[in-house]
């Protein structure tokens, strides 16, 4: 799932997927990209699978996806945080 490399500021190289064969868009949002605000576009594969690379600095990043405008959980992550809307947010732990 996760995919790790450093670079010289500590950061580190995370892989996110979804596997969403038939949406338009997915776009991923959490503390790391101040939610809505710089959402990051993933790409889709032939197979139906969405990805993106997105260095992130040590520490717990929340986040979602968003698959056609409407927020989904990870499947794929086990570790969640209830958020203040009701539902529940993902959360990547990065290790320096």
């Amino acid at each position: 799932m996760a995919r790790k490399t450093s670079n010289d500021k500590g950061n580190t190289t995370q892989v996110f997927s979804i596997t969403a064969p038939a949406a338009q868009s997915v776009q991923l949002v959490g503390d790391f990209t101040h939610w809505q605000e710089r959402p990051i576009n993933l790409r889709k594969e032939g197979s139906g699978v969405w990805r993106a690379t997105v260095e992130l600095e040590p520490g717990e990043h929340r986040y979602r996806f968003l698959v056609d405008g409407q927020w989904r959980d990870d499947p794929e992550c086990t570790l969640r945080v209830a958020n203040p809307y009701g539902s529940q947010d993902s959360v990547r732990k990065v290790s320096a």
